[in-house]
């Protein structure tokens, strides 16, 4: 497999011409930079203490107004399953090129596919990302699974069972969010936050790391993401200009806001940009669970944010045109937000 980095990575002692950035956009001395601290970590276990649940929900909203990410403890997802999901995900990118060319797809429309760099590789010219990827949609799962891999042995079962949990987990997060903004309860439910697609995200050991990327600056299109993270660091937010490090700590998960969440709270919540560095040493494998809108939904400011003070900020669409343009213009966050203004 000529295209993928899992099958030739480890093989060349420098970055290939097409996987290395403008010096602008390569992260240099920054790919490898202290963890930041001032990402909140929230300890859901504090939700069953009447005492202490209102301080963790404003804590969680302003989490998601200050830096739109933050990770949670105690989250009730068996420390076992993210363990053996970590595993069986990692397996995928150790089968053979055999295997792999099997899974492997160019086409877009593909519901469940290997690929590499980005969904716009053919286009990239010289800006490939050292990073190969595993997408598949992941709820409604019996919909879905027979869909899924069917080696390694175990991955549709762990995957399945950790897809089930992760999407419990995000309906809780976002009900605890509707409750800190004083929206209903139930607002994200249903149409809003219908889907769920899985990004397994593979970045081998790569010889020159200040040269390239393993995700570029981006902000997430959908509504809230959950990432099951490695033990190995890659993760960059900017915040105020500065790339900061998030540690990935054990048995958390990693919580982001998202474009649709950034636009329903009407400018309140922030969906900020991050990007994946890679490193000289170990290879990072991580899962991002993306939450989102189905694809005929309309999504628009919540009217609880609008009054004669507080206009709407964005237009209303259909999440699949807001989807489209977000691929074609490869996650630019600036020229895409532009786009939907009101």
């Amino acid at each position: 497999m000529e295209k993928l980095v899992s099958s030739w990575g480890n093989n060349v002692k420098s970055v290939p011409e097409s996987y290395i950035f403008p010096p602008e956009l390569r992260p240099g001395n920054n790919h490898k930079i202290p963890f930041n601290t001032s990402i909140p970590v929230i300890d859901l276990s504090e939700l069953e203490n009447d005492h202490h649940r209102f301080q963790t929900i404003q804590t969680i909203v302003k989490a998601s107004e200050e830096f739109g990410f933050f990770q949670v403890i105690n989250h009730g997802i068996d420390i076992n399953l993210m363990k053996e999901t970590r595993n069986v995900m990692k397996e995928v990118f150790e089968m053979s090129d055999e295997y792999k060319r099997k899974l492997y797809s160019e086409d877009p429309l593909k519901p469940c596919r290997l690929h590499t760099s980005r969904p716009t590789h053919a286009t990239d010219g010289n800006q490939h990302l050292w990073r190969d990827y595993l997408n598949h949609p992941c709820h409604p799962l019996e919909e879905w699974q027979h869909l899924w891999p069917q080696n390694p042995t175990k991955y549709r079962e762990y995957v399945g069972a950790c897809s089930v949990e992760v999407k419990k987990l995000a309906s809780r997060i976002l009900r605890l969010i509707s409750e800190g903004l004083g929206l209903k309860c139930e607002y994200f439910d249903k149409e809003l936050s219908g889907s769920m697609l899985v990004s397994v995200n593979h970045y081998p050991a790569c010889p020159e790391p200040s040269l390239t990327l393993g995700v570029s600056k981006h902000s997430d299109p959908n509504l809230i993401t959950i990432l099951l993270q490695d033990y190995v660091s890659g993760l960059q937010v900017l915040h105020h200009g500065q790339w900061i490090a998030v540690e990935p700590l054990p048995d958390a998960f990693l919580v982001n806001v998202g474009f649709q969440l950034q636009i329903i709270s009407n400018g309140r919540l922030k969906c900020s940009d991050h990007r994946a560095v890679t490193n000289s040493s170990d290879a990072r494998t991580t899962a991002a669970f993306f939450v989102a809108p189905l694809l005929d939904c309309v999504i628009e400011p919540a009217q609880a944010f609008i009054d004669e003070h507080h206009p709407p900020l964005f237009k209303s669409f259909k999440y699949k045109d807001f989807r489209s343009y977000y691929i074609a213009e490869k996650g630019d966050t600036e020229v895409v937000m532009k786009s939907f203004l009101a």
